[in-house]
């Protein structure tokens, strides 16, 4: 068993599934309540944070990227031209089928790996610090703004529906 696998992909495949089933009540709501689509996905929770719409993207890219720079694979290019709340659930989906594209055999030496940023020039992480210190924490940042911004605008979710269910065993 991989740790950087385990602590990655099924956690990740698990949160994108409850934002889903987060955005598809979201979605509802809003049609029921007669809200604009638009400017649902367009609210922010402070002037200078992302929109509901990028979080939701961010949230995928982060899956993605973290992905493909922990096992070595290539992350699928997104053009980020998401409007409704029907092609964000397809966003979270395409990331979901890449993530489960790749083999936990393709993190042998994952934790070790140098992880370079783009925007962090002449740096690295190693990839177990890359995985504890960046990918994790932004990935349930943009998640859990997400989930915020569905409150915010009055959809009846509680932590059971961000949390997507949890393992628990009969004592």
């Amino acid at each position: 068993m991989n740790d950087i696998y385990t602590y990655t992909v099924p956690i990740f495949i698990k949160s994108l599934g409850g934002l889903k089933n987060v955005l598809v009540k979201a979605g509802a709501y809003a049609k029921e309540k007669g809200m604009n689509e638009a400017d649902f996905l367009a609210d922010r929770l402070a002037p200078d944070m992302f929109p509901l719409v990028k979080q939701v993207q961010v949230v995928c890219d982060n899956a993605k990227g973290a992905v493909a720079r922990l096992s070595g694979a290539e992350a699928p290019k997104y053009e980020d031209t998401e409007k409704t709340f029907s092609e964000l659930l397809a966003r979270i989906d395409r990331t979901v089928e890449f993530i489960q594209s790749v083999p936990e055999s393709a993190f042998a030496g994952a934790a070790t790996r140098q992880i370079v940023l783009p925007y962090y020039k002449d740096k690295y992480l190693t990839g177990f610090d890359y995985t504890r210190e960046y990918a994790l924490p932004n990935f349930f940042f943009h998640l859990v703004t997400a989930y915020g911004l569905v409150r915010k605008n009055g959809v009846p979710v509680g932590k059971a529906d961000y949390a997507n269910g949890i393992s628990f065993k009969d004592l």
